[in-house]
Formats: structure tokens, sequence, C-alpha cells
């Protein structure tokens, strides 16, 4: 749905989001405040109410440095607010003398306001039910009680679903249900009309004559109006005075068009034709017949207008029992309006005969329009002897009293609505900008939760394309270009990821959640300055956050220093026992030197987190090098469970598989490895080397090409093509492949010369370097 961007909406957006982010802060859901005012802060980075209320967020989160760094802008783009957060950060820090400089800036600004008190909320004593689910939920997710966990996420998330923190928990158990259950669409938000009244239903299906000559236009001809709503109170057309137009609804105007008519028209225009259907039985008065007339005032109470109705009888022009009728009729009527013109709260004459000749329609319908004309002429004139006969000062037929209340279409049977009032319209206004504005936030959550839910589940192209559907200003956002850094990096997309997390470092230069695996990254990219530069920076800004001594840790380790390494990994346990990443990492840095150290600090990590698939990834890769190769296979499968999507984990599958002596299951998994990431070199090179042993050469050169196009540096991949040009009998090639490796990799000679010398029927079954 497309959104107005009218002040109306901007400020009905403010105030929902601020509402949502007192609710969460007073509930110590300070996780879902976060989320919801990053929301805030990216669709106006210029409102100083946003900035406000992420800065606090940020500082109930316990990120000082990250709240300081929002609200300490130049002097001249610093409000009262501003300085009043910037002096509760500095006295966390312990900046004491900022303190009180910030402190002086609030005394001395002339309109400061506390920002923590700006917006009015209701204090709550005790959390609602939604909120007791959740912490119950966070309490058994810490506790490793994870059965238990689930449950109570769901039920929060079904009592409320704006608890951000329910649904990270249920990422975290992997255990996510479809957005569309726990988000389900909402109908789009329609803006109130202007009620009609249920007696004029009919004029939907039956066209009203005005005098202005306008109908009813029928409901299949409604416009983009909601047909609902439109006729919840339906109105004949009007002209609007304001825009001149024929195709508006409103109250009070078609009596209008009337009155004017019968001063300036001619009264043939007044009637409607005698082939057309019948109207809704409005008599027309002697007036529309020839023109305005004089008259008196009548009786004030309907029994007065009953007796003089009987003394009217003997000047009455038809003497047959239909004239008779249509006179105690429209004597009926006038004792009806005449109460009106003295209470101007109900009906008055005129529409008075209009509703009563509407309550009896089906009778006028089966008269002909002649009879019907005759009629409404015989009652006009018993009406008009009435009102010679009464006693009293005559006066104009039209006199200086307004006529929108002498002529409204009201009736003695139902009280007519009060017209739609510009505070009326106001209203209406503000409810619907108030529907968009929930519609806007919480479609946004959907969208968002969609991409964390694909990248939980690690299906990082759905969370990608998700991420693409969001607004620009959202997608530039820290935690959401986070996601797309974890997803190029659960993509071996080292380069995009890289930039990625970059750009993090730029929108929020003090940030440290994520930044393990953003140096965990650089371990891979083996940048061994920035990897130090950022330790250093993460360090200094909390150096109480594992995050930090997990980038010190990966900064010693890629120096090769591995005791230091495990040193800063233990520290970031002791720091929060339940990070399973120092466990995992401590694992990988004793590989080589101790499996069985290696196998308990995996083992360890998977106490804390069963669902991460690194943990089982490298117990696989232990047990592989114990030569235990299907309680290898056991754990690469567990690891491809939770990740099915990675080809790194295919490729092990296939290479454990391949070592059994299963070729056919193992080069099955490895065309499997290369679909899912065709730049996935081991995959590859190991399908290269079963097709050489199965001698299907072709294929075997079409792999180690596009291997050599793409690293043409390694050694064993232009050894291995040399080795299959000389089985194919191709002698020149594989010699000029052979001077080729010798260049790259001096220290293989032994092996080209061995190659050389070889019978070629010996050659299909050598086993060479991995790469």
């Amino acid at each position: 749905m497309q959104y107005d961007t009218t002040p109306s909406f901007l400020l009905a957006l403010q105030r929902r989001f601020e509402t949502l982010i007192w609710s969460c802060l007073d509930s110590d859901l300070h996780r879902s405040a976060a989320f919801y005012a990053e929301r805030y802060y990216s669709v106006d980075v210029n409102n100083h109410a946003a900035l406000h209320l992420y800065a606090t967020t940020l500082l109930r989160l316990g990120q000082p440095h990250s709240a300081l760094h929002l609200v300490n802008a130049p002097p001249d783009g610093r409000c009262g607010g501003c300085s009043e957060i910037k002096y509760r950060c500095c006295t966390v820090l312990g900046r004491h003398r900022m303190a009180r400089e910030a402190l002086q800036e609030s005394l001395s600004d002339p309109i400061y306001n506390s920002s923590l008190s700006s917006s009015s909320r209701e204090a709550r004593i005790f959390p609602d039910e939604a909120i007791m689910h959740c912490r119950a939920g966070s309490m058994a997710l810490k506790g490793n009680l994870r059965d238990l966990a689930g449950p109570s996420f769901r039920r929060a998330l079904a009592l409320n679903p704006l608890l951000w923190e329910a649904f990270e928990g249920l990422c975290a158990l992997g255990s996510v249900p479809e957005i569309k259950e726990l988000f389900p669409e909402r109908p789009l938000p329609v803006k109130k009309v202007p009620p009609i009244p249920s007696d004029d239903l009919q004029s939907k299906i039956v066209p009203i004559a005005t005098g202005a000559g306008f109908f009813t236009p029928d409901t299949a001809h409604a416009g983009n109006l909601n047909v609902g709503n439109l006729f919840r109170h339906p109105q004949p057309f009007r002209l609007d005075p304001r825009t001149g137009h024929h195709e508006s609804v409103g109250p009070n105007d078609t009596f209008n068009l009337v009155e004017n008519s019968m001063v300036h028209d001619e009264p043939n225009r007044l009637r409607p034709p005698e082939d057309s259907h019948p109207p809704l039985a409005r008599p027309l008065s002697s007036a529309d017949e020839s023109g305005p007339v004089q008259k008196r005032l009548r009786a004030t109470t309907r029994q007065r207008a009953g007796d003089e109705a009987k003394s009217l009888k003997p000047s009455s022009t038809a003497g047959d029992d239909r004239s008779k009728k249509s006179k105690t009729t429209s004597t009926r009527n006038a004792s009806g309006a005449l109460k009106s013109d003295r209470e101007p709260s109900v009906g008055t004459r005129r529409s008075t005969r209009l509703l009563s000749g509407s309550s009896n329609k089906s009778t006028h319908a089966a008269k002909g329009s002649m009879s019907r004309r005759r009629q409404a002429h015989t009652r006009t004139r018993s009406t008009e002897s009435e009102m010679t006969e009464d006693t009293g000062p005559t006066e104009p037929a039209y006199s200086n009293s307004p006529p929108s209340i002498a002529r409204s279409p009201k009736s003695d049977i139902s009280p007519a609505p009060s017209p739609w009032a510009a505070v009326d319209e106001q209203a209406a206004q503000e409810a619907f900008d108030i529907e968009q504005a929930d519609e806007y936030i919480y479609n946004l959550m959907r969208l968002i939760a969609s991409a964390q839910r694909a990248l939980a589940l690690h299906d990082t192209a759905t969370c990608l394309q998700e991420i693409e559907k969001l607004p620009h200003v959202h997608q530039r956002s820290g935690s959401v270009m986070v996601m797309v850094g974890k997803c190029h990096y659960e993509l071996t997309e080292y380069a995009p990821a890289e930039r990625s997390f970059a750009i993090v470092r730029q929108l929020e230069p003090y940030r440290v959640w994520d930044m393990e695996v953003y140096s965990t990254l650089l371990w891979h990219l083996q940048r061994e300055v920035r990897l130090s530069y950022l330790a250093q920076e993460l360090l200094a800004t909390d150096p109480r956050s594992p995050e930090a001594w997990i980038a010190v840790g990966n900064c010693f380790s890629l120096q090769k220093e591995k005791s230091q390494a495990l040193t800063c990994f233990r520290r970031a346990v002791q720091l929060d026992p339940s990070c399973a990443y120092a466990f995992i990492l401590s694992g990988h840095e004793l590989l080589d030197d101790d499996l069985d150290k290696s196998v308990n600090f995996f083992q360890s990590a998977l106490r804390v987190d069963p669902r991460n698939y690194n943990a089982w990834y490298g117990l696989g890769v232990c047990y592989q090098k114990k030569s235990k190769l299907r309680i290898a296979e056991y754990h690469y499968r567990k690891a491809l469970e939770i990740h099915p999507n990675n080809a790194v984990l295919m490729g092990c599958v296939a290479m454990v598989l391949e070592r059994r002596g299963d070729r056919e299951e193992a080069l099955a998994m490895y065309e499997q490895a290369v679909r899912t990431s065709p730049e996935n070199a081991l995959a590859r090179y190991r399908r290269a080397k079963i097709y050489i042993a199965k001698k299907r050469y072709k294929l075997a050169v079409e792999d180690l090409e596009h291997l050599r196009d793409a690293t043409p540096d390694e050694s064993n991949v232009i050894f291995q093509l040399a080795k299959v040009y000389r089985l194919m009998g191709n002698e020149r090639k594989s010699a000029q492949l052979l001077a080729a490796a010798r260049d790259v990799s001096p220290k293989n000679i032994e092996r080209i010369q061995k190659l050389i010398t070889t019978v070629r029927d010996e050659e299909a079954d050598e086993e060479m370097d991995e790469g």
C-alpha cells in the first residue's frame, strides 16, 4: 500500500512509534524498544524525538558509547534533550566533567523540555500477559529449557505480535513458524465517510428526482468509494459549492438545489417525466406548479390540525373518495410540519410530505403517472385551502429564516442524522491516519521478521530477497546491513560481506554487537592490519564484551599465536558463558594439536546452542582426522540438516563418502555442492578427481580449466590439468602445463619429474593434494 506523506500521517506515525517504544521500555523489553527505535530513527534521522528515543534505548541496553555518538552533535545541532542524554551517557562512562558541561547546556536552553518525559504514557504496575509469556520464554531459553521456551514465545506473539524479543527467541530456537501464521495480514485501513440514514437505502435502486435534475448514482458506478461505507448513509448527488462538481456526496444539499430551482427555474422542470420510473412518491407542492404563494402559520399541535381539517372539507375541490383521502393525508402532513416550524429539531413541512409519501411508495408506484400528478395537485390545493382558513398574520412563502432548517429532509418517524461537520471530518482523518500508521509499522515489522526468519533458518537467498523489499531508508540501517553481511558470509562471498560490515562501522562506529562475525571474516581474508584495528576499537569501547575478546583472539590466531588466542577466547567465555562462538573458535584452534580438547570445546558449544552447525561441523572434522568416517559423516549430516544450503558441508559429506569408497554417492553430493555454490573451489576440484578416476576426462578438463581461470597461481590445479591432458593423449598441452606448474611452484619439481617418467596407465589412481 502507498502511504501518504501528509503532515497528519507523519504526525500519527510519530506518535504511534513513540507510544510503542515507551511501552517496551516501561516493560523492560529493551531489545524490542531498540528495534522499533531504530526503525523510527531511520524514517527521519533529523527528528530529535526519534534521536532521543533511539539513544535512550541504546543506553538502557548498556551501549553508552553508541548512545553518546548519536547525541554528541555540534552545539548548533544539539538541543536540550540531546544534552540531557549526553549527561546520562557521560555519567555511566565516568566522564564527570563532560556530564557537568552537558547539564549546563540543558539549563541554558530557554526552550528545554526533558526528553525522557516529553511523551505522556500510562504507567503499569504489573505487566500484561503477553510480556510475562515473553519473559518466561527468555528465561527458559537461557536455562536451556528449549522445549518450554517455544510455547511461551508463541503464546506471547499470539497475544501481542509486536513483541520483537519473542520473535527473536523463536529464531534462536530454530522453530519459527511461517510469517503468515505468526503475523497474519491485516485488512487495509478505510477512511470513514459521512453516514447515511437507513430509510433512504431505496435511493440506490430508485432514482430520486431533485430540483436540479440530478439522480443518485447506482452502486455499481460508485467509483473508488467504499460501497459499504458509502451506503451506510445514502444521499443524492449535490452540486458542491466548494469544488463545483456534481459528483460529491454530502448532507443538506438537495434541498438547497430545490429552493434555487423554485425561485429561478420554470415549474415544468421540477416535474418528473411521465415515462420515467416512479420516484419515491414525492408529491409536488403548489409551489412546484405555480411558484411561490402566500402562506399562513399553521396550528401548533396535531389535534388542532385535525380539527381544522374537518372545517376545511367544504372548501375542497374534489368530492370523490380519492380526493378526500388526499386532503386528509395532506392535512396530517401539514400538522406535523407546523410542529417542526416551532421546533426546528424535528422534521419540517417539505420533508414531511417527502417521507410520508415515500412510506406509501408501493401504492403510488402502482398508479399511472397522470393520476399521480392529479392526486398531488389535489393534495396541494387542499393544503393551500387549509393555510388560507388558518388564522394569524400572513407572510411571504420564503422568509429570511435559514432554508436548510425550513426544508431539511427529515421525517416524523425517525430523527434525521446530524450533518457531517468539519470536526467529524477531522476526527475521521485522524482515525484514518492512526490506522495507516499502525499498518505501516506492522507491515514493516513483518518484512524484517521474514528476513530474520530466513537468516535463522540459513536460507540466505530468501533473506536477501526480503531485504530488497524494504524501503531504502531501512535497508541502510545498521541492523539490516549486518543481516546482509551475515548472508554473504554464509555464502562464502567474502568481498560483499566485507563491504556490508564496513558500512555498518560507518553508520555505527561504536557498535559491538555482531562484530565477532566481522572479525572472523577479516581472519578469512587475511586482513591483519584491519583486524588488529577492529580489535583495539572494540576493546576500547567495551572491554567487558565477549565480541571484543573474540576479535582479539582472532587477531592472535592470524599471527599463529595459538596460546594467546585461546586465552582471549577463554576470557570471552568467562564474560558470557552462553557464548557458543568462543567455544567453537577454541575448538578450531586446537584441531591440529589436541583433537580430544577440540572435541570437548565443540561439545561445550553444542550444550549452549544445539543448533550451531559450526559445532557439528567441527566434531565431524575431528572424527574425520581420527579416521572414524561413519561418526564423521553423522556429524556432517547433522550440520547439513541445520544449514541445508551450505556447499562446504555438502563437500565434507561427499569427501567422507569418497574415502569410504562410495564414489557414485560422493559424485552426486559434489554435483549438488557445485550447483548450490558454483564458486566452491574444493567441491569442484574433488569432483574433477572423481571424473578422472571414472575416465570422464572432458568433464574433468572443464572443472579444472574453470579453477585455473579463477586461481591461476594454484599449482595443484595446473598439475592435475596437465595430468588429464596426458591421459587424453595431448602430450604437447601437458608439457606446457607442467612447465607452468614448475614456474608457479618450484618445490614440486620432483612430482613433475615423476609424472613425466610414469607410465600413462599408472597415473589414473595417483593421489594429489587437495589444494
